[in-house]
């Protein structure tokens, strides 16, 4: 009988055991997915905001879009991986989403990367590449060959030129670029992350696009670039009076941003790549609020995490 009772109790401790244990993978598969605002600024150099990089993070795994100055340190500083991420993809190849590549493929190398970095964005990202390891040739030899004892691998890149479509699957990831609107860019891109708490769409740089209702629909959280509509003036320098048609082609103000969101309905609103020209983050989010979007608005700063 006391052996019938042991056994009793034994099954039930194991059969607790285990719903607590599912219990725990279902919390964090519910919590897996978390986006990190690398750099929110722009070309203008700003030590409060880095250049463009976001990086969401799903379990153990960092995908990373846009790689702007500096983005090995601030991978470091937002406590995630500095020896390579599971891949990068490009939004479009202007030098402010991109001055960070080769930091990203030398560092992470020197920091014990071993496989070659996965990297998706638009024609031309090849040509890119292969002119950086060109330029740090004596690096690469260098760090082989002399006491260092690097992987022989580790610098390698894996380049994949993309386009619209779904563009990266893998286990329980899924990655869609939609080609946007940037002025005079051929190819530039947003990118739409389905992971299996969250839908996470990322702009990239884009005038005011209808298509990304479509695109963005269902979304969790909008990672959109902007600038401040009241803000906007000619500048006082050689060929600043085309500066707010530069705007227009290139970017989207804060109250367009307003009218897509509204139109779009995310749960969240992150504001990124921001063009300030002296705009508060209150006054970025009263913009937003005159377009129509009455949700939740993130006016992004460097390192802010959004779950």
């Amino acid at each position: 009988m006391m052996r019938q009772i042991k056994i009793l109790v034994a099954g039930f401790l194991a059969f607790a055991l285990t719903m607590s244990e599912l219990h725990g993978r279902e919390a964090a598969l519910g919590d897996s997915t978390v986006v990190v605002l690398l750099g929110t600024g722009m070309p203008r150099p700003n030590p409060e905001a880095s250049g463009p990089a976001t990086a969401i993070v799903v379990g153990d795994r960092v995908f990373l879009f846009d790689a702007g100055p500096g983005v090995e340190r601030q991978l470091s500083a937002a406590h995630l991986p500095i020896n390579g991420v599971a891949a990068l993809f490009i939004t479009h190849l202007h030098s402010d989403h991109t001055l960070g590549y080769p930091d990203l493929i030398f560092t992470s190398w020197v920091m014990g990367r071993k496989l070659p970095l996965q990297a998706f964005g638009p024609p031309g990202l090849q040509n890119m590449t292969d002119h950086l390891l060109a330029a740090y040739a004596e690096d690469i030899h260098v760090r082989i060959e002399g006491l260092e004892h690097q992987t022989p691998d580790g610098f390698k890149v894996n380049v994949h030129e993309i386009r619209s479509g779904i563009v990266y699957e893998s286990l329980d990831v899924r990655v869609t670029a939609l080609q946007v609107p940037h002025g005079n860019w051929a190819v530039s891109l947003a990118f739409r992350v389905d992971t299996p708490d969250k839908s996470v769409v990322i702009s990239g740089d884009t005038r005011y696009n209808e298509d990304l209702v479509r695109f963005a629909s269902g979304a969790d959280i909008l990672v959109h670039e902007v600038y401040s509509a009241a803000r906007l003036k000619p500048e006082p320098r050689p060929g600043g009076e085309d500066w707010p048609k530069y705007m227009h082609e290139f970017h989207t103000s804060d109250t367009e941003l307003g009218a897509l969101a509204a139109r779009i309905e995310p749960k969240i609103l992150v504001l990124t790549h921001i063009i300030r020209m002296g705009a508060t983050d209150d006054e970025l989010a009263a913009g937003v609020r005159k377009g129509g979007f009455n949700g939740r608005v993130v006016v992004g700063h460097d390192l802010d995490r959004i779950h």
